[in-house]
């Protein structure tokens, strides 16, 4: 009887009045302080309520069940598909929205609903490959500074696909450490290009330098993802390199040369899909017969081949002995044995042209090295 003439009384109440009073209602539902009766007429009169033409009503029942486990699930559905005002407190807080109500929100494509679930507590996985199928530039930076978020490594790639060329989403999935390494790289790709296309770097080195400066800055971001000690994420880099058409023999050499062994045996799997396992003990231990079959199976010149064997037993004999073969040592006995080569095939002298640098850098970084070392003794 309460109930029914609170309806009634809502009927010709002032919407301040109606909406402190739904307040007071929903507060007393959430809290259990009705009896069972009385709680199963006030969730009628708070479903009546949902069609209250004042959103000032809806808002105060949003207000008050936003943090209730004790809501009834079918108001919640409903306040979160109201206005934004209404909407978004629901949204944003409710413990009864389900994963599946969440995907269905993100879906409606309203950028300010999927903002509040980018930046939802807790939020799944599920969710949140929602946000990075559909969703706009903001919610993904939302999504991206959720720490509380999980997001699967197939939703970071799926984000850097799509937005790649947006500066602010760049840096926010270059800071995260779960961020794949094939990601990475792509990502590291798209700032070289970004950085080749401004009219002030064409025209102070010209466009054909710019292009090589971006071509050789890849190769280095390359090698510095190869080498950074995540072994784990290296099959990945390397596939993904190789559907991109980047392991190229300048790219394996380099590798080979700056000693990252376990890249250059990840991108010979991807090439020839072989299992890891004998391409490794090939590369470390293989008679040089075998070397030459595996590198010819993954599409190595001809005239290669013999630089690349040399390179790998360059390698291999420094490994015996405890040392490293370092680029100088490896440029000074490749060019010893096939300089006659390169006099004769373009291909092989721009192999070797390719060690020399090598050379020339690795000189360069560790005399930088000596120099700041110095400094610090002299600082001292």
């Amino acid at each position: 009887m309460i109930i029914a003439a609170f309806l009634r009384w809502t009927e010709t109440a002032p919407a301040a009045d109606r909406a402190k009073a739904a307040g007071s209602l929903a507060r007393a539902f959430v809290e259990r302080t009705l009896a069972a009766d009385d709680r199963q007429a006030a969730e009628v009169a708070l479903t009546y309520l949902l069609d209250d033409p004042s959103p000032k009503v809806r808002l105060a029942i949003a207000d008050i069940m936003s943090h209730s486990t004790e809501a009834p699930r079918a108001i919640i559905h409903a306040l979160s598909r109201d206005q934004i005002e209404v909407a978004g407190r629901i949204v944003a807080f409710s413990p009864l929205l389900s994963d599946a109500d969440l995907v269905d929100l993100v879906g409606e494509d309203v950028e300010d609903l999927q903002r509040l679930v980018a930046l939802r507590t807790g939020l799944s996985r599920s969710v949140s490959a929602a946000i990075a199928e559909v969703a706009g530039v903001e919610p993904i930076c939302d999504l991206l500074q959720n720490r509380s978020a999980a997001i699967a490594p197939f939703s970071l790639r799926r984000i850097a696909e799509r937005f790649a060329d947006d500066t602010a989403i760049r840096a926010l999935l270059v800071e995260r450490n779960d961020l794949p390494a094939d990601v990475r790289h792509r990502l590291m790709g798209a700032v070289a290009t970004a950085l080749s296309q401004f009219d002030l770097v064409r025209n102070v080195i010209g466009e054909r330098r710019a292009e090589r400066v971006v071509s050789e800055t890849q190769m280095q971001a390359t090698l510095m993802l190869a080498g950074d000690g995540n072994s784990a994420a290296l099959p990945g880099l390397a596939e993904h390199l190789r559907c991109e058409g980047r392991l190229t023999p300048a790219l394996l050499m380099h590798a080979l040369a700056s000693g990252k062994l376990d890249f250059f045996v990840a991108a010979v799997v991807a090439i020839s899909e072989q299992p890891e396992a004998r391409v490794r003990a090939i590369v470390i231990d293989g008679r040089v017969p075998a070397i030459r079959a595996l590198y010819g199976a993954i599409g190595l010149p001809a005239r290669l081949l013999t630089v690349f064997i040399s390179a790998t037993l360059v390698w291999r004999d420094a490994s015996s002995k405890g040392r490293i073969a370092t680029p100088s040592h490896l440029a000074r006995t490749l060019i010893e044995l096939h300089q006659r080569d390169a006099a004769e095939y373009p291909e092989v002298a721009e192999l070797l042209t390719l060690v020399e640098k090598l050379n020339l850098a690795h000189r360069r970084q560790c005399a930088r090295a000596d120099a700041r070392a110095l400094a610090s003794v002299r600082a001292a």
